[in-house]
């Protein structure tokens, strides 16, 4: 029997009213793959994230998190729509790093790292304080553990939020446009902080991203997405250097023409 991955979506839509954002979504992540997914703005490549993450509900179809379904539970040898308690246990394996850092301002970069930890895994906080110095150490930010966010370059809080996220010990890492909120010059010190995770840390990963040099250095698999529907995926050399689909060849001239 071949191991189920670590993320599956299974013909998954997503609607808002008459729009439909995702269509038919079929897409499996296997376990300690790095995923990018790259597409024109409005083609649902935030959705995917959002939901996993269940900041989304679905309007079809499953999404299945480490051999589980996420949206679904087994009962009495059927799956039924899946209740609060079951949906917190399967999100707890998953950490999210969005673009706008979402870090509490009248928190230190520890009491970020602490926080979640602590109220919703229970464990004590000096364990807790221990890992998140551990993490801040991993994202080059010890000696600011205790500066608040209004004290931090955007590129530093972006980094606070990823040790925050890893905190949480998980086994899916997603990050939504990380370095689209920081100025140009920060950008590079946050993506070397997600080379240095993919190379110590065991995770899948999935990156909605517009780096492209970043994506074909750093992926495993592109996805591109265009109008909710996965156009062409493939090894980042095949993507980016022989594109098989005309909207991705059109898709990534224009990025690289503007680039």
């Amino acid at each position: 029997m071949t191991e189920m991955p670590m993320v599956r979506y299974e013909n998954v839509s997503k609607r808002y009213g008459a729009f439909t954002v995702l269509d038919n979504l079929n897409l499996d992540v296997a376990r300690g793959e790095k995923v990018s997914i790259i597409g024109p703005s409005g083609s649902g490549k935030t959705t995917v994230l959002r939901m996993l993450m269940t900041l989304e509900s679905i309007n079809g179809g499953t999404l299945w998190v480490d051999g589980e379904p996420m949206t679904h539970m087994s009962k009495n040898g059927r799956l039924v729509p899946a209740d609060a308690r079951h949906i917190r246990r399967i999100r707890a394996k998953i950490g999210m790093v969005f673009q706008s850092f979402n870090l509490f301002p009248h928190m230190t970069a520890l009491g970020n790292c602490i926080e979640a930890p602590i109220t919703v895994l229970g464990m004590g906080r000096k364990e807790a304080e221990e890992r998140a110095a551990e993490l801040l150490d991993m994202v080059g930010l010890s000696a600011k553990k205790d500066h608040y966010p209004g004290q931090l370059s955007g590129g530093q809080q972006q980094r606070v939020a990823i040790a925050r996220a890893l905190a949480m010990r998980p086994k899916i890492m997603l990050f939504d446009e990380v370095t689209s909120a920081l100025d140009p010059e920060l950008v590079g010190e946050v993506l070397q902080v997600i080379r240095r995770i993919g190379a110590e840390h065991d995770l899948t990963m999935l990156m909605v991203t517009h780096q492209m040099g970043f994506a074909k250095e750093f992926s495993d698999r592109v996805c591109f997405f265009y109008q909710g529907k996965i156009c062409e995926q493939g090894p980042p050399a095949q993507i980016f250097g022989n594109p098989q689909n005309e909207r991705t060849r059109q898709f990534l001239n224009a990025v690289l023409e503007a680039g």
